[in-house]
């Protein structure tokens, strides 16, 4: 993407990328670089962007566009300011809250003298009135508004449905299709709709950044094709290699019944289903391509559906998903920090430790300890954990489904079945955040240590918060079961470490994708 300018157009110009540890953000902060920008990136928690590859080559700032104060130092001596929030609460608080954020950051960026803002938003259908669009779509539109109405000169995108390995829109396309040879749908699948590959998505927020300061308008984006979303459903089949499906059509279907039966079949959680499912009621097609008048479309696109999701399962298939939807925490997520210890003032704090002698090398044992999740599975008693992530959907959380955006490499920031790697240092100690639906906050931390003996130990500890008296009744009432699944869990990942063993001086061998007792989860 570098191509698209020339280095007197970029040199020395600083974008600012909010939303960096986003699906989006993640992916456009190394097309800048390679563009020849300059890029800072703010996040609300800086340490999720720690272990990004292009990390050392931005700087990073803390942030949170709903605090005034925080954004002046993020927004000085910035050039373009690309906006990639977006509010997934729902209650009628939340459009609020996103215009009073859009609002601030827009004043602020003025008063910084920003020179350009770029927006990513949702393609709106043509005449359908405001009140009757979904809250979700009818909030991005808003957002722009505010930013088209603001003294700086805005560009503002508006796509539909975005296609590229790891987008909540890719994923659940594909796993309704891979799970449902035969599908019950509701009636939105035969609205059309005017989907859009994510790199041409990425070519056009670049793009945007070298716009003549006359420009302020909204741009509709989009690819080659409109289609049905059932038409996605069996073009996917077919690029897939999968038989093709059955599918008929229920019109009683309602958003939040469609998103709790995607939330049933695929990892995107009913929460993030549900505005996903909202956005396909009505007719969802670009009116017009004028983004082209200032960011050409080089030969070959825009990306055509098929080649989008062809290019997308490649890069699933040899595991180079660099970002996913789960990268942003979602709604009610927790976010206290851990407890410090011994010190820690702050109520109870209930502790299960496990500690074991491992027959293998540190780097053995980090090796099954970096790759725990996911089809690998918790090293545990497989049911108990199963049940857990059916509850935990069931009263609206995000399940085991959301897998690993890795197999075998973790970041801090990813999200990891229902956990989210809050720390990582590399060989040693892996600690993860609970997000299921707790009444408290819960970790497990996990080490490598190597012991007198040149082999290793293996440490265990899960701490759970609990909030009011629910909290400590949970705790009480599944702790019978720690030593089935927490002790479980210590035995076979030192099982599966000494299994692994080592190859000496240069390092251990790669613990097998599924070990005996990772293939049980």
């Amino acid at each position: 993407m570098s191509g698209q300018g020339n280095g007197r157009d970029t040199e020395g110009l600083r974008c600012l990328v909010t939303g960096a540890t986003g699906y989006i953000g993640g992916r456009l902060v190394p097309e800048l670089l390679e563009a020849g920008f300059r890029v800072r990136c703010m996040a609300r928690s800086p340490e999720k962007l720690r272990d990004h590859p292009w990390a050392a080559r931005v700087e990073i700032v803390r942030g949170d566009v709903t605090d005034p104060d925080s954004l002046d130092d993020a927004l000085s001596d910035v050039d373009v300011a690309y906006y990639l929030v977006h509010g997934l609460s729902s209650g009628a608080s939340f459009e609020e809250a996103d215009r009073r954020a859009a609002r601030t950051f827009a004043a602020r960026a003025a008063g910084a003298g920003v020179g350009r803002i770029v927006y990513l938003g949702g393609l709106t259908p043509a005449e359908v009135p405001g009140r009757e669009l979904s809250p979700h779509l009818r909030s991005r539109a808003e957002v722009g508004e505010v930013f088209l109405r603001a003294p700086v000169p805005a560009t503002v995108l508006r796509a539909a449905v975005v296609i590229g390995s790891g987008s909540a829109s890719f994923e659940m396309l594909r796993y309704l299709t891979e799970r449902l040879p035969v599908m019950v749908t509701p009636s939105w699948v035969n609205t059309r709709v005017q989907p859009i590959a994510v790199r041409d998505v990425l070519r056009y927020l670049v793009g945007s950044a070298r716009m003549p300061e006359d420009v302020n308008r909204s741009f509709d984006i989009g690819g080659p094709d409109v289609m049905t979303y059932e038409r996605m459903m069996r073009r996917y089949a077919e690029v897939a290699g999968l038989p093709r499906r059955l599918i008929l059509g229920v019109p009683m279907l309602t958003p939040r019944l469609s998103s709790l039966w995607i939330g049933l079949v695929t990892p995107v959680p009913p929460a993030l289903a549900r505005p996903l499912a909202e956005s396909l009621r009505h007719e969802v097609v670009c009116r017009e391509h004028d983004i082209v008048r200032h960011v050409p479309d080089p030969p070959g696109t825009p990306i055509g559906f098929d080649r989008a999701l062809e290019l997308a399962l490649r890069r699933v298939r040899d595991a180079q998903v660099t970002t996913r939807w789960s990268s942003a925490a979602l709604p009610g997520a927790p976010s206290d920090p851990l407890p410090t210890d011994p010190d820690w003032a702050g109520g109870s704090l209930y502790t299960d430790r496990r500690e074991l002698d491992v027959d293998a090398s540190p780097q053995a044992l980090w090796r099954v300890i970096e790759g725990i999740g996911g089809d690998n599975g918790w090293y545990s008693f497989p049911l108990a954990w199963a049940v857990r992530g059916w509850l935990d959907r069931l009263v609206g959380g995000v399940g085991l489904r959301r897998g690993r955006r890795d197999a075998a490499r973790l970041r801090v920031g990813d999200s990891l079945d229902f956990w989210r790697v809050e720390e990582i240092e590399p060989g040693r100690m892996l600690r993860l955040r609970a997000e299921m639906r707790l009444p408290g906050l819960a970790w497990l931390e996990m080490h490598a240590e190597p012991d007198e003996r040149g082999r290793s130990r293996y440490r265990q500890r899960a701490m759970f918060h609990p909030h009011g008296l629910l909290g400590h009744v949970y705790w009480w009432s599944v702790s019978p079961f720690h030593t089935v699944v927490f002790g479980g869990m210590a035995r076979n990942i030192a099982r599966a470490a000494a299994k692994a063993g080592t190859t000496g001086p240069g390092g251990p061998d790669p613990v097998p994708e599924s070990t005996p007792s990772a293939r049980a989860c």
